[in-house]
Parts: structure tokens; C-alpha cells; sequence
């Protein structure tokens, strides 16, 4: 039998958004800060350590709805992206926004790397702004992206974009510092449906990459045909259905920052861990109630937070506005060992 310590807990956030979550991020290191960013115009922040009548802290009021957010270079300070083009500073701990750039449409993602000191922010309008944070006035780079983007990750050195068109680009970060900076690579979806989310290896080797059609690739940025002959991609988040499966969006991968292994969340609320290495799935978690909508690890790689909230899968449209009760974030405390990968069978 497993010991005390090995067994993992879950606990649902309270004062959760009231529409559909579009992200979940946690701060970088030992912190146990977390982003949840929603259709509600609002960026909400928790400290899943607390107890549950203390874990909410406070939320930040936008125009329009908030599509993704970031920590920046302290935890009092995160960014956000808009649904009114707009990307913004957000300090914390009173909740006050700072526009910092305009896109021409609505803005999908942003991701903060600390070396260099760069905020990027992926838009519809097909373009990066690559946000220089050394001064105390950042300056603004504008990247043209050939298709609208998607899904932004970050490695170690490495920014991977992955866009309509089933393409994704590759660029090294410093090279974002002079401009005009051009991928690496550019590639071509190893998926033959549209993508959804992209999620670096924390060890810098390659990234993980999901779509609509219920598949998950995993691929090495290595570009030598030995590294490339490794790459794969798999069936998943599908039950069955009459005579034929019913296949879901995976609409969220996450890697854990100790282990290597990664998560997938998908339309059929399911949330499952995966050794991409040994290509063998670790667990598959009980479904949640709704969509998984977004998923994060924590810094340390104690807790795994998770969003779900109504689908366009299910049916169950609903007007703007509208209070979406399957709105929830929940947050596991992984045991010892649940998130490490088994090796080759």
C-alpha cells in the first residue's frame, strides 16, 4: 500500500471566475501564486498554500476579456493580454494596469523570459511585440508572423510559436534582442488538424504540441535526422461512442519542471500525465466536470492546477456575461513520485 506522504489531495479554488478560464499560470520558483485569466474581463490571483477562506486575493478589472497572463520579473508584478488589443502591466498587490503596447486585434498570449528580460506578446493580427524591459521605458519591437498565432512557449533559450496553418517557428531569444530577428526553423505540424497548445521541455531538448483532433505530438528541436526520427505523435482524450470514438480537443499541456513528464487536458474533462520520453501514459485522472480548459504546474512541481469550464464541445454555448457555473480551478498536491515517468516498457 502507499504510504501517507505518497497519496495526492485535491481542493477547489474558491471565488473562482464566473465565465469561461482562458489560462493558468503559476509564479516562477518556490512561489505558490497563481494566475487564473478569464472571459470575465478579469485576472484573478490565489495562493493555493493558504488556507481555502485565504487563498483568493484580489482581482484585476480589464476592458474586455483577458486570454492569457504572465508573471514578470516579481511577484507583484504579472502582464496580460487583451481582448482589446491591448498588453498590460498589472501590479498585484493593488490590481492597476499599465498599457504597454497596442496590437491591431485581439491579443492571444503572452510569455516572460527572464534571461533576456523580455515580455513577448503573440496577436490575431499576425504579429509578435517583443518588449524590451531593461529601462524604465520598454521598448517595442514588431514581428510579422505569416499566419495568425495560436500558442506561445518558452525554453531555456528557445521561443516556439505555433500558428494557423499548421505552422510553428522557432526562435532563439537573444536573437529577439536585434532585430529583425528570423526563426531558427520553420516548421510544419507533425498534427494534420489545427493546433491548440504548445509546451517547451523545461530541459530546453524540444516541445510538445496539441490539437483539435484529440492527438499530441512531441518533438526535439534538434534538426539532424537522428533527432528528428524520434519525433511522434498519439491518440487521446477520446471515449467511446457508438460504433466510432468521439474525439476532443486537447486544449492544454503542461510540463512538470522536475520530472520532464508533461499533462494533457482535454474537451472530455479528462486530465492525464504522460512520459514523453518512454512514450507511455503515467495516470489518467477522474474526469473533472467540465472542458479542462488550461493547466499549470507549479514552480517547485508540488501543484498542478487545473481549469475547466463549458466547451464549445459540449453544446453548451452561452451568452457573454452570463455567470458560467462550471467555472472552477482546482489544485492537486501531487504525492511523491506521481508525476515521474516509468521509463521504457
Amino acid at each position: 500500500m502507499s504510504s501517507e506522504k505518497e497519496k495526492s489531495t485535491q481542493f477547489e479554488l474558491a471565488h473562482p471566475p464566473t465565465d469561461a478560464i482562458s489560462s493558468l499560470h503559476f509564479a516562477p520558483g518556490n512561489s505558490t501564486l497563481l494566475l487564473a485569466t478569464s472571459w470575465d474581463r478579469h485576472v484573478y490571483l490565489y495562493d493555493v498554500a493558504l488556507p481555502a477562506e485565504q487563498q483568493f486575493l484580489g482581482k484585476s478589472e480589464h476592458r474586455a476579456p483577458v486570454l492569457d497572463a504572465c508573471f514578470g520579473p516579481d511577484n507583484d508584478t504579472a502582464f496580460s493580454a487583451c481582448l482589446d488589443w491591448g498588453v498590460y502591466q498589472i501590479h498585484l498587490p493593488t490590481g492597476a494596469l499599465t498599457l504597454l503596447s497596442t496590437h491591431g486585434a485581439g491579443v492571444r498570449s503572452v510569455a516572460y523570459s527572464t534571461s533576456p528580460p523580455l515580455l513577448i506578446s503573440a496577436s490575431w493580427d499576425s504579429t509578435l511585440h517583443i518588449h524590451s524591459l531593461t529601462s524604465a521605458q520598454p521598448t517595442i519591437t514588431t514581428l510579422a508572423l505569416p499566419h495568425k498565432p495560436f500558442s506561445l512557449s518558452l525554453s531555456p533559450d528557445k521561443l516556439v510559436v505555433a500558428m494557423a496553418a499548421r505552422a510553428l517557428h522557432i526562435y532563439s531569444l537573444a536573437s529577439l534582442l536585434s532585430p529583425p530577428a528570423s526563426p531558427i526553423q520553420e516548421r510544419e505540424s507533425s498534427l494534420k488538424f489545427m493546433t491548440r497548445a504548445v509546451a517547451c521541455m523545461p530541459n530546453g531538448a524540444g516541445y510538445a504540441s496539441s490539437s483539435i483532433e484529440g492527438r499530441v505530438a512531441v518533438e526535439w528541436f534538434d534538426a539532424s535526422p537522428e533527432s528528428q526520427a524520434r519525433k511522434y505523435a498519439f491518440k487521446c482524450h477520446r471515449q467511446a461512442g457508438d460504433g466510432a470514438d468521439v474525439v476532443y480537443p486537447v486544449n492544454a499541456l503542461a510540463f512538470h519542471p522536475v520530472h520532464g513528464t508533461f499533462a494533457s487536458g482535454g474537451g472530455d474533462g479528462v486530465v492525464a500525465l504522460w512520459d514523453g520520453v518512454a512514450k507511455r501514459r503515467i495516470r489518467q485522472y477522474q474526469r473533472y466536470p467540465a472542458s479542462v480548459a488550461a493547466l499549470a504546474f507549479s514552480g517547485e512541481g508540488r501543484y498542478l492546477a487545473v481549469a475547466c469550464c463549458r466547451g464549445f464541445e459540449d453544446g453548451m454555448e452561452q451568452e457573454r456575461g452570463e455567470v458560467d457555473a462550471d467555472a472552477r480551478v482546482y489544485v492537486r498536491v501531487l504525492g511523491e513520485g506521481e508525476a515521474k515517468g516509468k521509463g521504457p516498457k
